[in-house]
């Protein structure tokens, strides 16, 4: 699998990762409206979907009712969709200068259809990395959730159904969550890792914090050197 490295861009783009019921939308949205407080160009998205394609292909792939979706046409679709996104969403805001915020990315597949569905880490991270250009996040943060905490987050005033991946059975998003975990170890320069149960509000000052960090060194570094978080 390709290694991962930030992007050399003009602006920064951070994603959110974790099982299903981790938070992440509320700390995405968090993070969005106190850097957009501060006056930065910030875009907030998330995956699947972020573009007309990409959100036809969320609710092909997520929405039950569909039949039978196998292990690789699924994966294919995930990688679908990310291609679309990187290269009409992501890319051009990082090239303005923008922060990207996105809900979920490439290693959303690496768990769910690497590991989950057994297709294997290094393929899918190979296919998705060629989809996306070798586009990959200056900081990932990850929000560590177990299984049956993520199933009460989801479940709990529930208005809708769960989709295809989160009404797959706790052991599935137990072994989600040992891959999550696996890919921050690999990679630590670029995780931050954080419970999930910590108070919503302190887990938003802790991840402002990172990212105000990783702000600070871009703005010292020299245009053609993309620092490390």
């Amino acid at each position: 699998m390709t290694t991962p490295t930030p992007s050399a861009t003009a602006g920064l783009f951070i994603a959110f990762e974790g099982g299903d019921g981790a938070g992440k939308s509320t700390q995405a949205a968090l993070l969005s409206d106190a850097l957009a407080a501060r006056g930065l160009a910030v875009v907030t998205t998330r995956e699947p979907g972020g573009t007309p394609v990409g959100e036809k292909l969320r609710s092909l792939v997520l929405d039950h009712g569909h039949g039978e979706i196998d292990a690789r046409c699924e994966a294919l679709i995930f990688a679908a969709a990310r291609a679309a996104h990187a290269a009409q969403v992501i890319a051009p805001a990082l090239e303005r200068g923008d922060v990207v915020i996105t809900d979920r990315y490439i290693d959303s597949s690496i768990a769910y259809q690497g590991t989950g569905r057994g297709l294997g880490a290094e393929t899918v991270g190979d296919l998705n990395a060629w989809a996306t250009e070798d586009l990959w996040p200056d900081l990932t943060v990850l929000l560590d959730v177990s299984a049956a905490q993520g199933r009460v987050r989801r479940t709990a005033g529930a208005v809708t159904e769960e989709d295809r991946l989160e009404s797959e059975p706790d052991e599935f998003h137990a072994g989600i969550r040992a891959a999550f975990l696996d890919l921050a170890a690999a990679s630590p320069q670029r995780y931050l890792v954080l419970g999930a149960r910590e108070p919503v509000d302190a887990l938003a000052q802790r991840i402002l914090e990172r990212v105000d960090a990783l702000l600070a060194a871009r703005q010292e570094a020299p245009r053609d050197e993309a620092p490390l978080p």
